[in-house]
């Protein structure tokens, strides 16, 4: 079993790092480039999405990202410490619209197989997973 864990501040410019361990750890798994590039937009998207609504923009704040290759899956474990967001609050907005903004969430859950927010008291835990063909 792969794992593998990385700790960030809440300043977008570290996305660019969060990308590359991402994609590293995503080598050597049968998954097209395509699911690849998505699966790292996606957990990218999250991340962004975190800077911004539970950290209200704050730059000082601590993101987590656990990976973990198991057997018929892989799964992306990203936590916060900020503002708790319910998914039920969560809505992007109709691919329809053309306007910026608003269709991370479309793109989080075509990457991935299964997303589940986890409320934690401090917070909250997203559990982004992908199976193995």
């Amino acid at each position: 079993m792969k794992r593998s864990k990385v700790e960030f501040s809440s300043h977008t410019a570290n996305l660019a790092l969060l990308r590359k361990c991402v994609r590293d750890f995503l080598n050597g798994y049968p998954f097209s480039e395509k699911e690849r590039m998505f699966m790292v937009l996606g957990v990218d998207e999250a991340c962004t999405n975190v800077i911004r609504y539970a950290y209200r923009l704050r730059e000082d704040r601590v993101i987590s990202l656990r990976m973990e290759g198991l057997r018929k899956c892989v799964r992306m474990r990203l936590r916060d410490y900020g503002e708790r967001i319910f998914p039920h609050e969560m809505t992007g907005r109709s691919h329809d619209q053309i306007k910026p903004g608003g269709l991370g969430l479309h793109l989080i859950r075509y990457a991935f197989d299964q997303v589940d927010y986890i409320q934690k008291p401090r917070g909250t835990e997203l559990v982004l997973t992908k199976n193995l063909a």
